[in-house]
């Protein structure tokens, strides 16, 4: 029987000159791929060419994770743009990764959109459209991580796309699919034992279960643990070792 393969990633990169977010370090020696903030939520070229090499001297993948300009709020503050505008923010986030992978001697694979953005991009057309349209201008090659079923995938998938499908291993969802809000209670979850058994039965029942209970069916392709979280590092570690422990092989969906 051929073992499954299953990615593992992660935020990163979310700093600024000498203030860091997160324990990047000991996060790239766990997970298989690297969301790498690219200047606009967080991020500079220093630690965009900082996190890309470490990534690469790891046999890690990075992505380019676009987000709205909002520094204060790490991204997560819905900014009503144009789709015009959206698309030509993404493009120039993707290509400033791409210049800062360069650098350090790698290349970035995919790209999966941040916070705020993520959310709206999961919830309207328009956004959607205009985040899968930036990707594919600048290169088609790139894979698109999506939430299986909202309307990322759809205009991935119409945008000819390779479109990767994630489930969040510490956040809960909505009935409708997205992620719940993270101001509803028991929205963000914390144990690293629960949130490993939580991953565990998601990726074998091929289903995210929601806060009302309801069952919804998803394709997994990759499996995220927020970086920026408290317990980042123990969550990401015992969520790794219960897809092994499954039978899962882990490692990048879009290797460099």
């Amino acid at each position: 029987m051929t073992r499954r393969n299953i990615d593992l990633n992660a935020d990163l990169g979310e700093g600024f000159g000498a203030w860091r977010m997160g324990d990047d370090a000991a996060l790239l020696d766990i997970v298989t791929s690297a969301n790498v903030a690219c200047g606009f939520h967080a991020g500079d070229p220093d630690i965009m060419v900082e996190t890309a090499s470490a990534a690469q001297a790891r046999g890690v993948a990075i992505g380019a994770h676009p987000g709205f300009f909002d520094v204060r709020g790490l991204g997560r503050t819905p900014i009503r743009e144009t789709p015009r505008r959206i698309e030509r923010d993404v493009a120039y986030q993707i290509g400033a990764l791409q210049a800062c992978a360069a650098l350090a001697g790698t290349r970035v694979t995919y790209v999966k959109a941040h916070g705020a953005l993520a959310n709206l991009a999961n919830a309207e057309d328009d956004i959607a459209e205009a985040v899968a349209r930036a990707v594919a201008g600048v290169d088609r090659s790139l894979a698109f991580v999506v939430m299986p079923g909202l309307p990322a995938e759809r205009a991935g998938l119409r945008a000819g796309l390779r479109t990767i499908r994630e489930i969040y291993a510490d956040r809960a969802y909505a009935d409708d699919g997205s992620l719940a809000p993270r101001s509803a209670p028991g929205a963000v979850l914390h144990d690293a034992r629960d949130i490993a058994t939580r991953v565990r039965r998601m990726v074998e029942d091929g289903a995210a279960t929601t806060l009302s209970g309801r069952r919804i069916p998803v394709g997994i392709d990759t499996v995220c643990v927020h970086g920026d979280n408290p317990g980042a590092v123990e969550a990401a570690r015992a969520v790794r070792a219960e897809l092994e422990a499954a039978g899962l092989v882990l490692a990048p969906f879009a290797p460099y």
